[in-house]
C-alpha cells in the first residue's frame, strides 16, 4: 500500500492556478476556498492576495454563491429552508448572509406544498403512512429535509390513512424552537 503524497506547497502563481482549478470544479464559499488554499500555500499572505484577486475579478462572490446554492437545493432536492440554511452554514457561509439568501428565496414558497411534493417523490411506490411507525419515519425524514414541525404535522394529518394517530402529538420543544 502506497502512502499518500504530501501536497506540494505553492507560490503565489501556483496558488492562483490551483484556486482556478478548484473553482472550475464547483463553486465554493470564500471560507471553503481559503481553507484549501491555506493548506497549499508557501506563504500565508499569498492566500489573502489570491482571494482578493478572485473577488475583484468576480470569480468568488459569497452572496451569489449562497443564493445559487440555496436555489439549487430548493429546485433540485425540494428541501425546506431549515435544511438549506444548515447546509450553507456547513459550507462556512457567514450566518447573516446565509439567512438573507434563504429568506429571500423562500419568501413566496408554500412549505406545505413543498412537503407534499417531497412526500410524493419519496413514497411513490409504498403504501402511504398506514401506521404510527410509518408516521414517525415520515416525520423524521421531513425534519431532516428541513421542514418545520407544525407544517409537517398539518400535511401528514391531511394525507395519512389514519390521521387520528397524530392527534395529541407534540414535537419536542428543541425542534419547535429551532424551526422558528
Amino acid at each position: 500500500m502506497r502512502k499518500p503524497r504530501a501536497a506540494r506547497l505553492l507560490d503565489a502563481e501556483g496558488l492562483w492556478q490551483f484556486s482556478l482549478k478548484i473553482l472550475g470544479g464547483r463553486a465554493r464559499s470564500t471560507s471553503e476556498l481559503r481553507q484549501k488554499l491555506r493548506a497549499r500555500a508557501e506563504r500565508a499572505g499569498d492566500v489573502d492576495a489570491t482571494v482578493a484577486r478572485l473577488k475583484e475579478l468576480g470569480y468568488l462572490d459569497e452572496k451569489r454563491f449562497a443564493e445559487t446554492y440555496a436555489s439549487a437545493r430548493l429546485e433540485n432536492e425540494g428541501f425546506g429552508k431549515i435544511r438549506v440554511l444548515r447546509d450553507l452554514r456547513a459550507r462556512r457561509v457567514a450566518p447573516a448572509m446565509a439567512e438573507r439568501a434563504v429568506q429571500k428565496l423562500y419568501q413566496n414558497v408554500d412549505e406545505a406544498a413543498l412537503i407534499e411534493d417531497y412526500i410524493r417523490r419519496k413514497y411513490r411506490s409504498t403504501p402511504l403512512l398506514q401506521d404510527d411507525k410509518d408516521m414517525a419515519s415520515a416525520y423524521r425524514k421531513l425534519l431532516r429535509a428541513g421542514f418545520g414541525p407544525a407544517n409537517i404535522l398539518r400535511v401528514l394529518k391531511r394525507i395519512a390513512r389514519n390521521p387520528e394517530l397524530l392527534d395529541g402529538f407534540e414535537p419536542p420543544a428543541e425542534i419547535e424552537e429551532e424551526s422558528s
